[in-house]
């Protein structure tokens, strides 16, 4: 098999060490392979940056393990071609697993060609992607602090959910610091209700009144010292945000007009995907690797189920989240779709369904600069003639068991 690239490396890597394989030309014709271990230490990987540039490396492929490549990575990708791998890709023949075999066999596939690298993100998103994932992971303990909270109102005997629509607004907090403190009277505690909700005081002094102990209070004030703590990290990570994404801003202001994607949600999709879509070449490329397309499973002409392939979970969470927003909308083409495909395949797959066309919608928008130009929600109907529809109505008046005529309405 012919050589594609003359000089290259495979690296195998650990949390500890790196084994790197070289292949490079020999002066009689043949291809000469070098192998040396490092460590993971930021001297050991600017020593094997020299040693590589040493042999005129051009391409480096390594493996995706786990976050360990992450500082290898980092420190070759400005003076090599750095290709991250995927680890189903590189499968070895069974039985004959060495690190320096590994090296060798990611070294040989660089060198014929035979994978493809994965996405890498540049660095200004690579740190937006750091900081809009770590405050997802804040939002979400926050809600399971939140759903924690109501959890030990129930054990308590503690009805406020049920009054109050928000039990953690300002009323809520104040009837449960109190709580927390020792007030046990249901007719003190409603009075700190404010606004609306004191239209609701006599349903509020029943839901107040429970079995509240002391190790409901140790926990509700635990709980809400925390849920301060969570609120507060959040807001710091949100400025953050706001400020290493400002070059960023007018793909920010795009994505928000597509329905269901707000100002956070569009940050999430910039950390994950980035704003330069040439990197993925084609709106379907970019939906494969966002594991929101189905996948290929066809053999002797039969098809089975193309199940979604495996993508990333932060741009999943977005994407569906995105598209339940949507499916929220008035008189929107995502609304309609959503509605349309639920009815079919239930909400599962509708919202993976309308998650993929925002996906769509983002690159060609992202690509050309262009803002969200809504279908409408009649496109469904109106990419068909009116004779077409007419049948397909009568279709399922039909498969209900009636029979019926139609007769055009005169002008």
């Amino acid at each position: 098999m012919d050589a594609v690239i003359e000089r290259c490396a495979g690296l195998d890597i650990h949390k500890d060490t790196v084994v790197a394989s070289v292949r490079v030309p020999e002066p009689d014709g043949g291809r000469q392979q070098l192998v040396q271990t490092f460590s993971t230490t930021t001297t050991e990987l600017l020593a094997l940056r020299d040693w590589l540039a040493a042999h005129s490396v051009t391409v480096v492929g390594m493996e995706s393990t786990g976050v360990y490549w992450k500082p290898v990575y980092y420190v070759l990708e400005d003076d090599f071609q750095c290709w991250l791998l995927n680890a189903r890709h590189l499968r070895n023949v069974p039985g004959r697993k060495t690190d320096v075999a590994d090296a060798a066999w990611i070294c040989q596939l660089v060198e014929h060609g035979l994978v493809r690298p994965s996405f890498v993100p540049p660095k200004p998103i690579r740190e937006l992607r750091n900081l809009t994932r770590y405050r997802k992971a804040q939002i979400e303990e926050r809600t399971r602090e939140s759903q924690r909270l109501d959890k030990v109102l129930q054990d308590a005997g503690i009805k406020l959910s049920s009054v109050a629509s928000d039990v953690l607004g300002v009323s809520g907090r104040a009837m449960l610091r109190a709580l927390a403190q020792g007030s046990h009277d249901p007719a003190a505690l409603a009075e700190l209700a404010r606004g609306v909700l004191r239209k609701k005081l006599p349903a509020l002094r029943e839901a107040l009144r429970g079995r509240f102990g002391t190790h409901h209070a140790l926990l509700v004030g635990t709980i809400l010292a925390k849920l301060e703590f969570l609120e507060g990290v959040i807001s710091e990570l949100s400025d953050e945000i706001e400020r290493v994404i400002a070059p960023f801003a007018p793909a920010v202001d795009l994505l928000r007009t597509i329905p269901g994607v707000d100002h956070r949600t569009a940050e999430g999709f910039i950390a994950e995907f980035g704003v330069d879509m040439r990197r993925f070449g084609a709106a379907p490329r970019l939906a494969s690797w966002a594991g929101m397309c189905p996948g290929n499973n066809e053999s002797a002409g039969k098809h089975g189920r193309g199940t979604t392939r495996k993508g990333s979970k932060w741009l999943r969470t977005y994407l569906s989240e995105a598209a339940k927003a949507a499916g929220r909308t008035k008189r929107t083409y995502l609304a309609a779709q959503y509605a349309r495909l639920r009815g079919r395949h239930g909400a599962a797959k509708a919202t993976v369904a309308v998650g993929h066309s925002i996906l769509i919608a983002a690159y060609h928008m992202l690509d050309r600069n262009q803002p969200y130009h809504d279908l409408g929600p009649d496109y469904f109907h109106a990419r068909h003639s009116r004779q077409h529809h007419l049948r397909r109505l009568l279709r399922q008046i039909q498969a209900l068991g009636y029979k019926v005529s139609v007769e055009e309405e005169a002008a």
